[in-house]
């Protein structure tokens, strides 16, 4: 179901916890549709007279809400459905688990059933379990557990296992200036396991070392003009990476000032059970500044290198498009698909204004919504010496976001790019 390669550093465990596999952008829809349903529902917090029938509805006193799904997408395209959405809290009101089942349609596939079931023992501890499976091709199995994630002791660990199963993801060819007239479409199938164990100096200093082995089948595209046999069949990696992180950051998961800056390196040898042998190494940088209590600035920059010159699987090159910052991974660019554009080098940057409009009481919760508008610009190149800023493939566009502290982010982006609009949905900020 979805093209995903996942690098956690501790500071940004929980992120991972609420993500599921990259395209399944529906669920995070759930929080985003929560706070549009619930307009109506705030605009008549003072008529007592509401029926029966729409206090069953009400999120102040339903224990679910019935929430529609369209989820649109520049790779999967249209769906539709509805994610029933209950939230388990304590006595303190603190959100500590969140079902999502739901049910959807696409043209494409057909329909799929997912169940996810997130859970928050404590601001430090995260887990979440998804599954599905669609009618045509796709199954999806994550689960994902971190804790340690205030850096707050010695240790921090997380852990996850993922199977996915995926039709939907599209290939231009290799490079910057690949247009939308080469685009094939691929069917990918994966598998791996990830753990990642890390050394807290302090509470913002941390060195973190990840293990990953993946096997990755790509087999060919049944929605279009398929990908080149050359591109086809089976690879493994053992993936072993490190990363020095500093983070002052106010929160790992809605922060509203400081800075997060990490180093990594790694990548994979065929000498240590791997078919395939590459480096990867880079460095990734967000900043946030706070302008007013409403208006944060937001910034984020990231380059990753892949030095030699070896033959590498286009699946492990880096990737730009989309709608989230993965440090040593995928980078946004919010006007074009995922993975939209590919080689050995990339240069990334975002900026966008998180700017408060109201906040609301929900399920004995405040919810803050915000809009964001952002612009982002990007370019993948092969030759280490190439200029990383030249050739830059810009977008942009406007995001709205629904903040239930401390756990929860939704958002739905929506950019314009030279290929036109792309609309995504997700849970946590995108970078």
């Amino acid at each position: 179901m979805a093209e995903h390669a996942h690098f956690r550093l501790l500071p940004h465990a929980l992120s991972a916890c609420a993500t599921e596999p990259a395209r399944r952008r529906t669920s995070a829809g759930a929080v985003i549709a929560l706070v549009l349903f619930s307009a109506s529902a705030w605009a008549q917090s003072n008529d007592e007279t509401a029926s029966d029938l729409w206090r069953w509805f009400d999120p102040r006193t339903s224990p679910f809400i019935p929430i529609p799904e369209v989820a649109t997408d520049p790779n999967a395209g249209t769906s539709f459905g509805v994610l029933p959405v209950y939230l388990v809290t304590d006595e303190e009101k603190q959100i500590r688990k969140i079902y999502a089942p739901d049910v959807t349609y696409n043209s494409q596939l057909g329909f799929g059933a997912r169940f996810r079931v997130f859970g928050y023992p404590s601001e430090d501890t995260a887990w979440y379990i998804v599954g599905g499976v669609r009618q045509q091709i796709e199954r999806e199995f994550d689960a994902d557990y971190s804790t340690g994630i205030k850096r707050s002791e010695p240790w921090s660990f997380s852990a996850r296992a993922l199977y996915d199963r995926s039709a939907t993801p599209r290939f231009f060819g290799i490079g910057n200036d690949t247009t939308l007239s080469e685009r094939t479409n691929y069917t990918q199938e994966q598998g791996y396991a990830d753990a990642v164990i890390a050394r807290n100096f302090t509470s913002q200093l941390q060195a973190s070392f990840e293990m990953r082995p993946r096997a990755v089948t790509i087999e060919p595209g049944v929605l279009e003009q398929s990908i080149p046999p050359a591109f086809l069949g089976s690879e493994n990696e053992w993936l072993n990476r490190v990363a020095l992180s500093y983070d002052t950051r106010d929160s790992p998961i809605a922060p509203t000032q400081g800075t997060a800056l990490t180093l990594f390196a790694g990548g994979s040898d065929r000498q240590f059970l791997s078919s395939i042998s590459y480096a990867k190494l880079g460095i990734d940088a967000r900043q946030l500044v706070p302008l007013t209590d409403r208006f944060t600035l937001a910034g984020h920059v990231a380059l990753q290198y892949m030095p030699g010159s070896g033959s590498v699987p286009f699946w492990a090159l880096s990737r730009l498009g989309g709608d989230r910052s993965e440090i040593g991974e995928r980078q946004p660019l919010r006007g074009f698909g995922e993975g939209r554009f590919i080689d050995r080098n990339l240069s990334s940057g975002t900026l966008e204004l998180r700017s408060g409009i109201v906040d609301l009481d929900l399920f004995s919760q405040e919810i803050s919504v915000q809009a964001a508008p952002f612009i982002d610009a990007g370019r993948v190149f092969h030759s280490i010496g190439q200029n990383p800023v030249s050739g830059l493939h810009p977008a942009g566009g406007i995001g709205l976001r629904a903040i239930a502290r401390p756990f929860i982010v939704g958002y739905v982006d929506v950019g314009y790019g030279a290929e036109g609009v792309a609309i995504f949905s997700g849970i946590n900020y995108p970078f």
